[in-house]
């Protein structure tokens, strides 16, 4: 055998000892955390399809739910919103808590939509921009089947000039306070909204015409 042979065999003889010795030392821990990598990746797609799964289901339910809504099928709309409100997943139990009430409006039951909206208000764990959305709404009902205070107590906190519902919290006060023969109080919210360049210009073209409307009755002072 010649040197060169010898001096591989020996080195290749020495790799193995260090190999062996290696896995004796840290092949379990290896194996043990190439079991944990693939039990954790497992579960990670078992969740993510679990949770998708859940989404897709929902999100079906609240489009059967719109249609029947639409079909003028109120009371079955409602039981599918209500069920989706109780076992929906993600934002679908809010969104039919929100369609819920508009349903409700559909049918003629305004102390329920109010409620309905109210309820959403109330509740702190919704987001702010969505709980603003529900005291809008139920604003907008209160024009017709409530009272100026009852608008107000809903909308009036959506005026200040940094909330981006203000043109239309602002056209609801308008309009109750024209109902209820409060002239200059509506004919100065109006000219609020149809002055603001950031207000949707059909909201400002209903707010120039009420506030025309106003100052051609003479009844504003």
């Amino acid at each position: 055998m010649s040197d060169d042979s010898f001096i591989r065999e020996v080195n290749e003889e020495i790799r193995q000892d260090q190999a062996r010795a290696l896995w004796d030392r840290f092949g379990p821990l290896a194996l043990g955390i190439a079991v944990l990598v693939v039990l954790a990746t497992a579960g990670t797609v078992g969740y993510n399809y679990w949770t998708e799964t859940r989404a897709n289901r929902s999100g079906d339910e609240f489009s059967q739910a719109l249609t029947l809504a639409n079909d003028g099928k109120n009371d079955e709309a409602l039981g599918a919103l209500q069920a989706l409100e109780a076992d929906g997943y993600g934002a679908y139990p809010l969104l039919a808590r929100m369609r819920a009430a508009t349903v409700l409006a559909a049918k003629g039951d305004f102390a329920g939509a109010v409620a309905g909206f109210d309820a959403v208000a109330a509740d702190g764990s919704i987001p702010p921009a969505i709980r603003d959305m529900a005291n809008l709404r139920a604003a907008f009902l209160l024009v017709d089947q409530g009272t100026y205070a009852e608008v107000a107590a809903r909308a009036e906190a959506l005026t200040s000039d940094t909330n981006p519902l203000r043109h239309s919290a602002r056209e609801a006060l308008g309009l109750a306070a024209w109902k209820e023969g409060r002239s200059s109080d509506a004919l100065k919210l109006f000219e609020q909204v149809a002055a603001d360049d950031a207000a949707p210009r059909n909201t400002r073209q209903r707010a120039t015409l009420m506030a025309e409307l106003i100052r051609g009755s003479g009844t504003a002072s």
